[in-house]
Parts: C-alpha cells; sequence; structure tokens
C-alpha cells in the first residue's frame, strides 16, 4: 500500500511534464510554421507589387529591377523577423486577437516599409550596374500594402473562423441561455465580446438595452439595440430571455436601482459589473460581473469619506479594537490596517473570530506590526495588564452584546458586557493615557425599548461621564470599578492614583443596522430563500435604516478625527428602508416570485423590537462636520455624581443576578420603555 501511495504521486508528476513538454513542442512547431509563412509573404509581397506593375507579365520586368529586387531579399527578410520578434507577432494568440495585435502588425509594416525604401536603394546601386535611380512608386505602395494583408488575413482569418465554428457549435442544439445586456457602452461591448468568444459558455447575448435613442436600431457584434429601459419587459417576452447584464459601471446609485426595479419584475437573473474600475485598467470581462446586491437595490449613493485625514490621525499610532474579530471591529481593523499604524492590536474574547482577522490580515499588509490578544472586557485584571503593556493611543470600543431578543433573555450578561465592560475599559484607557477612546453605539440607544439599546445608552452615559470629570480635572472621583473580590480569588487589587492629568478623549459613534453583519436580516432572508421558504418578517410595517459594513466603518473613523471628547456622533444612514419591501426585492432577485414561489410570513415583533428605530433622542439637536453624512448631537446633561452611584449598585445587582435589573436601568435610563412581545395574532389585528 505505502509504495502504490509514492508512485502515485511521481506518476503524476511525470504526466504533467510529458502535457507540459508537448504542448510547448506543439507551439514552437506553429511558432515555425508562421516564421516560414512570414518569410515568403514579406518577399511575395514586393514581388508581385513588380509584377502587377508590369502587366502581370514577368518578361516585361527589368533585369536591373529584378536583381535589386534578389539581391535585397535576403536583408529583408532578417530584419523583418528581427522586428516582428521585437513586436511579439509570435508571442500573441490568435484566438483572441484584437486592436492591440491590429496596432502591433501596422507598427511592423510602418518600420519595415521605411527600411525597405532606404535599403533597396543602397542595395540598387552598389549591387547592379547601370541601376536606375529608383524603383517604381507603384512598388513601394503595392508592397507596403500586399504585404500588410499577407500579414493581417491569416491571423485575424484564424479568429475569425474559429468564432463561426463557436457559434454554429452554441446555436446548432439550441441549448443556450439567452441572455440580455443591458448597456452599449464600453464595458457592455467588452463583456459582449468576452462572453461571446467563450467557447465554454453556455449563453449568448440575444439583445442589448441602452437609454440612449441615438444608438436604438443600430447593431454591436450583430446584436441588435432593441431600445431603452421601458422596452426591458417586452423583449424579455419576445426573446424569451433568462438572464440580464447589467454593465453600467458609471451609472449612479439611484439610475441603477431604477434599472433593477424593473429587471427585478422579469423573474430573470440578474448580474452587474461592479464598478468603473474596469474601465479605468481598459477591460471588463464576463468574470467581473457579479449577482446584484442589496445595496445596488437600496439605490444609495456609496459614502465618501476624506482619506488623507484618517492617514494623518491613524499613521504611526498604537491602535487597540475591542471586539476585533466582530463585523464591524473586524472592518475597523481592515481599514486601520491601511492606515499605516504603529502597531494594532485586536482584542477579543472569540477564539475563531479573531483567528480569521489574523490570518487575513497578515496575508494582505505583511508589513503591519500586528498583535492579536484573547481576552474580555469583563476582566479588569486582563484590561490592566494589555493597556500597560502596550500603551495604545487610540481605542475603538466595538465589543458588545447585540442580539436584542437574546438580550431580552439574559438581561444581566448585557449589562456586564456592555456597560460594565464599556467602563472597565474606558478607565484602563484613561489610567495609561491613551488620547482618544471611540465607542461604537447603536440607534437603539435613542428611546431604548430592550435591554440591549438601554446598556448601549448607559455606555454612552458612561463616556460622557468619564470626559466631563477630566476636563473638569474631577478624574479621581471616577472609581475604578473591580468585580472580583480578594477572598474568592487571592487578588488584590492596588488602586493606583493617577500620577498625572489624564487627557483622553471620549465619544461615541452613533448608526444603525449594517448590511451582512452578524445577525443581519440580509443574509438570514437568503438562507430562508434557499430552503424555499418561508420568509419571515416580524411586522409588515417595520422599517429599518441601512449601511454597509466598510461605509459605516469608514464614517466612524472619520468621526474619530473630528472628535474634541464628549460628542455622540451620529450617521446619516440615508432614508429608512422597509423590512418587508427588502424580503419580497431579495426573493424576486433569486428569480422567485413572492407569495407565490416563496411565501411571506408576519410573525409579529420580537421582545424588545421597535417598528421604527431613531437616530436622535428628543432631547438632542444637531451640529454639523465637514462631512456632511456625519453629525454631532448635543449632550443630554445628567448628574455624573448620582450615575457614579447608581451604577456601582447595578454592578452588584448584575453579578447577583437578583431582582428585575430592569428596574434599576429604567432609573438610570429614563427614555427606556421596555416593551411587551407582540405575537402574530395582535400583530395581524392591529394591522387590519
Amino acid at each position: 500500500m505505502e509504495e502504490k501511495t509514492a508512485a502515485a504521486p511521481e506518476g503524476f508528476l511525470k504526466s504533467r511534464t510529458a502535457d507540459a513538454r508537448n504542448m510547448t513542442v506543439h507551439r514552437n512547431a506553429e511558432d515555425i510554421y508562421l516564421v516560414l509563412y512570414d518569410i515568403l509573404a514579406v518577399n511575395l509581397s514586393y514581388f508581385l507589387a513588380l509584377w502587377i506593375r508590369f502587366d502581370c507579365r514577368f518578361s516585361r520586368i527589368p533585369v536591373a529591377y529584378l536583381r535589386g529586387f534578389l539581391n535585397f531579399a535576403p536583408v529583408y527578410t532578417v530584419f523583418c523577423l528581427l522586428v516582428f520578434r521585437h513586436f511579439k507577432l509570435y508571442r500573441s494568440v490568435w484566438r483572441f486577437a484584437s486592436y492591440r495585435e491590429l496596432a502591433r502588425i501596422l507598427s511592423s509594416v510602418a518600420a519595415t516599409a521605411v527600411f525597405y525604401i532606404l535599403g533597396i536603394h543602397v542595395v540598387l546601386r552598389l549591387t547592379v550596374a547601370d541601376a536606375p535611380s529608383r524603383m517604381p512608386l507603384f512598388y513601394y505602395f503595392g508592397g507596403i500594402l500586399l504585404e500588410t494583408a499577407f500579414l493581417l488575413v491569416p491571423r485575424f482569418g484564424y479568429r475569425f473562423f474559429l468564432l463561426l465554428g463557436d457559434a454554429g457549435s452554441k446555436d446548432k442544439d439550441g441549448t443556450c441561455r439567452k441572455v440580455m445586456l443591458i448597456g452599449a457602452g464600453s464595458a457592455g461591448r467588452m463583456i459582449l465580446r468576452d462572453l461571446n468568444n467563450s467557447k465554454e459558455s453556455r449563453e449568448r447575448v440575444c439583445c442589448i438595452i441602452d437609454d440612449d435613442p441615438g444608438k436604438w436600431g443600430k447593431e454591436i457584434d450583430g446584436i441588435h439595440i432593441v431600445g431603452g429601459r421601458e422596452a426591458i419587459p417586452e423583449t424579455v417576452k419576445e426573446f424569451g430571455v433568462g438572464k440580464i447584464l447589467l454593465a453600467l459601471p458609471t451609472a449612479t446609485a439611484g439610475q441603477k436601482r431604477e434599472i433593477l426595479d424593473i429587471c427585478k419584475e422579469t423573474g430573470c437573473d440578474l448580474k452587474s459589473l461592479p464598478g468603473i474600475y474596469q474601465l479605468a485598467n481598459g477591460e471588463a470581462t464576463a468574470n467581473d460581473l457579479k449577482d446584484v446586491s442589496v445595496e445596488e437595490l437600496l439605490g444609495r449613493e456609496p459614502v465618501k469619506t476624506s482619506l488623507e485625514e484618517v492617514f494623518r490621525y491613524l499613521n504611526g499610532k498604537v491602535i487597540l479594537v475591542t471586539g476585533g474579530g466582530g463585523s464591524i471591529g473586524s472592518e475597523l481593523c481592515r481599514q486601520i490596517a491601511r492606515h499605516e499604524p504603529k502597531q494594532l492590536i485586536i482584542f477579543d474574547i472569540y477564539e475563531n473570530n479573531a483567528y480569521d482577522i489574523q490570518m487575513e490580515l497578515r496575508r494582505d499588509c505583511p508589513g503591519l506590526n500586528l498583535e492579536v490578544l484573547i481576552g474580555s472586557v469583563r476582566d479588569s485584571r486582563r484590561l490592566d495588564h494589555v493597556f500597560s503593556r502596550y500603551k495604545p493611543d487610540v481605542v475603538y470600543h466595538a465589543a458588545a452584546h447585540k442580539h436584542v431578543p437574546l438580550m431580552e433573555d439574559s438581561p444581566c450578561e448585557v449589562i456586564k458586557n456592555n456597560t460594565i465592560g464599556t467602563y472597565k475599559t474606558a478607565y484602563a484607557a484613561m489610567k495609561y493615557g491613551c488620547k482618544r477612546f471611540i465607542l461604537i453605539s447603536t440607534d437603539k440607544a435613542v428611546n431604548p425599548t430592550n435591554i440591549m439599546g438601554a446598556s448601549k445608552r448607559l455606555c454612552e452615559m458612561v463616556v460622557q461621564t468619564f470626559d466631563k470629570l477630566i476636563k473638569e480635572g474631577k478624574e479621581t472621583a471616577i472609581p475604578e470599578l473591580y468585580t472580583h473580590r480578594e477572598e474568592e480569588s487571592g487578588y488584590r487589587v492596588d488602586r493606583e492614583i493617577l500620577k498625572s492629568h489624564p487627557e483622553t478623549e471620549f465619544v461615541a459613534v452613533r448608526f444603525g443596522n449594517v448590511l451582512g453583519s452578524n445577525g443581519s436580516v440580509v443574509p438570514y432572508f437568503k438562507k430562508q430563500i434557499a430552503q424555499g421558504g418561508p420568509v419571515t418578517v416580524t411586522h409588515p410595517d417595520i422599517i429599518r435604516y441601512f449601511m454597509t459594513i466598510p461605509e459605516a466603518v469608514s464614517l466612524v473613523l472619520q468621526a474619530g478625527v473630528y472628535a474634541k471628547g464628549g460628542e455622540i456622533f451620529v450617521l446619516d444612514m440615508g432614508e429608512p428602508v422597509k423590512i418587508d419591501t427588502l424580503a419580497r426585492n431579495l426573493i424576486k432577485l433569486s428569480g422567485h416570485r413572492p407569495d407565490v414561489d416563496i411565501p411571506i410570513r408576519y410573525i409579529g415583533l420580537r421582545p424588545g423590537e421597535k417598528l421604527y428605530e431613531e437616530k436622535l433622542m428628543d432631547e438632542e439637536g444637531l451640529k454639523t462636520t465637514p462631512n456632511h453624512l456625519i453629525f454631532i448631537g448635543s449632550p443630554v446633561p445628567f448628574d455624573t455624581e448620582k450615575f457614579l452611584g447608581q451604577l456601582e449598585g447595578l454592578i452588584d445587582a448584575a453579578y447577583k443576578e437578583e431582582g428585575d435589573i430592569r428596574e434599576l436601568v429604567a432609573e438610570m435610563v429614563p427614555t427606556y420603555r421596555p416593551k411587551k412581545e407582540e405575537g402574530p395574532e395582535e400583530t395581524m389585528r392591529k394591522r387590519a
């Protein structure tokens, strides 16, 4: 058994080596044939020009002209082969010959023509007695034209006949899937040719849609441009289209959404060219086409941030990201890594997520000074060790429990992790000289109806308390809260007095839901659709604000640049999205019909869930920043001394897990109004 196992790889390698050798021999043979053809072509072209010049009668050609041609032929042949090699005419794959190959051939002919016109005069005078002053003018022009034709015809003819054969083989059995192409611009033409040139593809573009009336009725590579977007439904039925390709890389998000709203009603598969980078590279292929994303369906313009400001802020600093393995935390790490920090420290309690982002950053950013540490923000001693050793300049605090229904069943845990974890991390940041602490908050902290949102509001109050007391020079009034006890662990905490006035600036950044995050509704809907349904929506009228993870994180980074301490930054999430509409659009994008192929079932609001999320509390006003998508909410005043006293009682209650902790939270967060669960019957009754 061992001998066979050892022999198999050797035989495989020998087979692969033999295949490679055969391919090399085959390619070399093709090159030799092409070189021999070119030798014949470059000489025959000028001989035929001379023959045609004298009425196609060999006997009429003057001997001097004939001798000049024959004497110069060897020199010209060698020169031509060197020029052709220089212009890489023997390296092209002629099956895919394009304008680049055409340009190379024309450049080669131009170079050899100049050499021929100059060289034939020298050879005539040196080798032929009583030589004429020059060859006939037609000889030069005819020779150049014939040489161009002889070089072009076999090369592009090879491609032409292969394409005819491919087209015939595709259509012969009638199994090709018919495709509609939207966009007759540069990207559309490239994709059309790439798709039609593919021998393996079982798809064929049968019609093109473009909103430019000047293109209607015309053709690209034999494919008709049938009309504008309003013609899409009718054309799909007329041609039996099964797939639609959107080649609109320069269209605005709103324009794409309008076209997608039409396309999704056809039931066809949809693919889209992501962006304009293909045009910048001068190429776009069918491989660049991706499934139409939810972001495109929402039709929001991409968020723009000042990368230069963020770079100046992060460059050369030690950055700590808590919860660095999560959805938001990992994207923070990716974007921070691209801004050349002095060191990036990822801190997370879940080792699998931490390992994934560690491997990704080591692969993509090999020069990054990266540390990945496992630990909990609830562990004071672990935080103390990390901050004392690495002394981060900036902390992005993304570690938190975020799942609303789960936290309703475990209220003490969300207080321990979110509120107390934020307090301990903030204290360590202040104690060890961190310059800036940025809390990642949520719109669920506004008038919260669930314990998770209330815990995040408490987190905002924590960072505002720290910032206020530091600015007032009262940092010693901030207690260093520990939950472990000396008699239980044998570990005694020395409350170190702050030796210098801390300068940490504490801020919070608040935004709504992010597409694709852990627990996001979009992947959940997609999984339900893949299983054949039903798709479960909590309420027909529920709405949410959405933003992509990279967009939200880029705004978080820029908000950190604007921070002066004490602010709650609010990100403009755009227009709210109705979840019911989102679910129906996802079903249509999957090629199904809502309530026909895939049913939608309303299950009632989950514990702690609101119909409408808010971005600002009623008491807060808005201030603008240089970025029109980032606003500053004015801090809501509260008694910080009373708050710190209540917080110590909240910690004790959370760890003892006695009584209903929601009552204590409601005393600290006046806007917190716990919401009872609604069943599906009550939901439908209210809707009626």
